[in-house]
């Protein structure tokens, strides 16, 4: 659309040219050589020069101009500036698009200048006269070159950016009357005396070498200026996350290159980088010019591989840089220590005349050096900061990010919409830990992670917030969905887990709490989760859905702490007891002595409510020799009235990794002076089958004492009767839910019957928890049991109601006969 009409003018305006031109002086072939050479020499020099602060290019092509239209005829300057712009083109190796409309161009202003110079009158000396006509030749020149890169800048780029370059031209308009001017000292000069020429090349050599010197000087120096903010723009934006797209677009800049790239090899958590500055684009591109060669060249000789017109480099890379068509580039490693974590690239230098040259290598060199400080700073930032929100042995998010993200998911919740979180709190971690090292613990936790991460549904969020406590955040439609989740999840990690030869069951109570129905502060969202999650473990299916009571519950706890020791010190707490009897005969045999605490405020507390202040506290110790000096106390009693009965006292697994407890025992059995074997402590059966061996020491010398010790809650746990064998026990106590289902439930009481059966071959006692019916008093009869408790025979009372209950038991005609004392089961 441009060069097509240019080469018309130029064809016509020619042709116009050599009709009116008029009869040509002679002049030698010679003459013709030499403004030839002269108008290609010309072509190639470009000078750059500030002036305020403002950069100015300049081209000196007016001066052969202006002695071309003075000395030869018009159509011959028109051959000539057309021959040798073709010249120069073809040098330069520019596009054919380009090359074309460059001789086009330079064919078509040089015809109108000549014919503006034919319209004139003729030139006959070097007076104002002449001036002022070669002036306006070579204005004419300079506008039809201004307007038809306009038109170009126009089509490419859209008329704005055309009309930029007209509203610029002041200064090349300027730059080219200061060349015809000096064209013009230049031709009075030759007109005075042929000799001027020797001074004009002195001076023009002269002005080559200042200005040589000038540019050097000055291009060092702005090189230094752009090192010394490129430096500190590396440094800030390593901080916050930026450091390519600050480093990239500068080093582009700095080194007039059509593109600078940043390559990273994947490197641990981090993956591979590889981003691209382009001249004229406003962001950061995924691909790369480089040769891959070239790149791996740098990487494996540890070196800069620099390879274009003016620089080194093998025939196999400059054949890759054929095919890749690239004219130069330089690739610089970054280097960490002995190592190398990347490359710094820069290819094509701008312009079609411009090349990288050997002075810009170390430039590279020294970019790539800050670089690579400044990236492994920012990584050590960036890993810091990671740090700082993710869990070091699974790299899940930590508390802080879950938080974080839970008051994202809440602020930006759409109508209609649920964020829910739950809690995965991980079963006996701590038996694993302490039966098979922290190692195997460790596994268990990563493992439970990527199950968790690989089950989650996509936009979820998974994260360990405790030791042994996962969470998953996610938004839902409903509750329901939350908790079918909930189960999905946990049943996905109840697989079994296998490491080497080992094989493991682990298993998880669920927590899940939502927003908006639970709470809007992360922290209160979390808090209360965890009250579920601590709620599922006692909760069939182990899954538990936040509710207020869970909480008021928790806070009602919390502020008996104050309250329990208290009444500690006042002897608050009262000692119940609960007959334990013979089931053939029905004889009481002993009393379970069971705490009970009447708050003055809230009333009666249930015992595994103050059980868990005291745990929580560190006065666990002082209620159970609570408990057990009115226990003793009361055998004393009786043992005086010559009713010698046995006292059972619970005893909390904690209890059993005090080493001094004992001992302690020991000096109580001697302060009340009563027999041990009339002392039973009953352990349940997590509590004395975690799996590790740490209560083994407490049970062995409490037997060695000869205190009688029972297994609480038998068959609720998850271990077998074969872990009896090694226990020093007495006797076990089956669990009342087994108990209460042995008249409807047929497994219920193949369970019992198996429990009894196996506990007898063992030498062990066997007593029923639970028991509330004749039909169940008569089954346990019919497999064998020996011993019994429950509402049948009589709820816990208190010791008063106890004797009194004793009394009305007891049958009159077993005085009168001398027999022990028998009971009748009352309902």
């Amino acid at each position: 659309m441009i060069t097509g009409p240019l080469a018309m003018l130029a064809v016509v305006w020619s042709v116009v040219l050599a009709l009116v031109g008029g009869d040509a002086e002679p002049f030698g072939p010679w003459v013709a050589v030499l403004f030839l050479g002269l108008f290609v020499l010309v072509e190639f020099p470009v000078l750059h020069i500030i002036i305020r602060r403002q950069g100015f290019t300049i081209t000196i092509n007016e001066i052969p101009l202006i002695l071309a239209m003075f000395y030869l005829p018009p159509l011959t300057v028109v051959l000539i500036c057309t021959v040798g712009s073709l010249i120069t083109q073809v040098r330069r190796r520019l596009p054919a698009a380009k090359l074309w409309f460059n001789v086009a161009k330079t064919a078509a202003a040089t015809s109108l200048a000549c014919l503006v110079l034919v319209a004139m009158p003729a030139i006959e000396d070097v007076g104002p006269g002449t001036w002022a006509t070669l002036l306006l030749v070579v204005g004419t020149n300079t506008l039809v070159t201004l307007v038809a890169v306009a038109g170009v800048i126009t089509i490419m780029q859209g008329p704005q950016a055309g009309g930029e370059v007209i509203r610029s031209a002041g200064s090349g308009l300027l730059i080219a009357a200061a060349n015809a001017s000096v064209g013009l000292v230049i031709l009075i000069c030759l007109e005075s005396t042929g000799w001027s020429a020797l001074l004009l090349l002195t001076l023009a050599g002269a002005l080559m070498l200042i200005y040589r010197s000038y540019a050097r000087f000055f291009r060092q120096h702005n090189t230094l200026a752009d090192m010394y903010e490129l430096t500190r723009a590396m440094t800030e934006s390593g901080q916050n996350g930026t450091l390519a797209d600050s480093m990239l677009g500068r080093i582009r800049a700095l080194m007039q290159a059509e593109y600078a790239t940043l390559w990273l090899p994947a490197q641990g958590r981090h993956p591979e980088v590889l981003l691209t500055a382009r001249v004229d684009d406003p962001g950061l591109l995924d691909f790369a010019r480089t040769p891959a060669r070239a790149r791996e060249k740098a990487r494996e000789e540890r070196r800069t591989v620099a390879v274009g017109r003016f620089l080194d480099g093998d025939e196999e890379l400059r054949s890759a840089l054929r095919q890749s068509d690239v004219k130069d580039v330089i690739v610089a490693p970054l280097r960490s220590g002995q190592a190398v974590i990347g490359s710094l690239e820069v290819v094509n230098r701008l312009g079609d005349i411009g090349h990288f040259k050997p002075g810009d290598v170390p430039i590279v060199e020294t970019i790539a050096a800050h670089a690579a400080v400044a990236l492994e700073n920012s990584r050590l930032v960036d890993r810091l900061r990671y740090d700082a929100y993710h869990d070091g042995l699974t790299n899940l998010p930590n508390r802080r990010r879950i938080s974080a993200a839970l008051e994202e998911a809440v602020r930006v919740r759409a109508p209609g919409e649920m964020v829910a979180v739950l809690l995965f709190d991980v079963d006996a971690l701590r038996q694993v830990n302490e039966s098979l090292g922290h190692a195997a613990g460790d596994k268990v936790l990563v493992e439970v992670a990527n199950r968790l991460r690989a089950s989650a549904p996509s936009g979820s969020l998974v994260g360990r917030v405790g030791s042994d406590e996962f969470v998953v955040t996610l938004r839902v439609e409903s509750v329901e969905v939350a908790m079918t989740l909930a189960g999905e999840l946990r049943e996905q990690i109840r697989d079994q887990m296998v490491f080497d030869a080992l094989t493991l069951d682990v298993d998880t109570a669920v927590g899940v709490a939502v927003h908006p129905d639970h709470g809007s502060d992360p922290a209160i969202l979390l808090q209360r989760v965890d009250l579920a999650a601590t709620a599922a473990k006692s909760t069939p299916g182990s899954i538990q859905l936040f509710n207020p009571a869970l909480e008021s519950r928790s806070m009602r706890r919390l502020g008996l702490a104050g309250d329990l020791t208290r009444a500690l010190d006042r002897g608050e707490l009262e000692v119940y007891f609960q007959p334990k009897v013979t089931l053939g005969d029905r004889r009481l045999v002993g009393v379970e002595c069971l705490a009970r605490w009447e708050h003055p405020a809230h009333g009666a507390v249930a015992p595994e409510d103050f059980v868990a202040v005291a745990e929580h506290t560190g006065q666990l110790g002082r209620l159970t020799e609570a408990v057990l000096r009115e226990g003793l106390r009361r055998s004393r009693d009786w043992m005086v009235a010559d009713q010698p009965l046995a006292v059972a006292v619970n005893l909390s697994a904690r209890t059993l990794t005090d080493q001094h407890f004992p001992n302690r025992v020991r000096e109580l059995l001697e302060e009340y002076d009563v027999p041990p074997d009339r002392l039973t402590f009953e352990i349940t059966e997590t509590g004395v089958l975690d799996g590790t061996n740490r209560p083994m020491p407490t049970l062995r010398r409490l037997r060695d004492i000869g205190v009688r010790l029972s297994v609480d809650d038998f068959g609720t746990g998850h271990s077998s009767l074969s872990h009896l064998r090694r226990l020093p026990v007495h006797e076990i106590k089956v669990d009342r839910s087994f108990v209460q289902g042995m008249a409807t439930d047929p497994g219920d009481l193949a369970i019992v019957n198996a429990v009894v059966t196996l506990a007898q071959q063992f030498g062990l006692t066997v007593v029923a928890e639970g028991v509330e019916s004749e039909l169940t008093l008569e089954l346990l009869q019919d497999i064998g049991c020996q011993i019994g408790q429950g509402f049948l025979f009589s709820r816990p009372l208190s010791y008063e109601r106890l004797e009194a209950w004793l009394g009305a038991q007891l049958e009159p005609e077993s005085l009168l006969n001398g027999d022990v004392r028998r009971l009748r089961a009352v309902p």
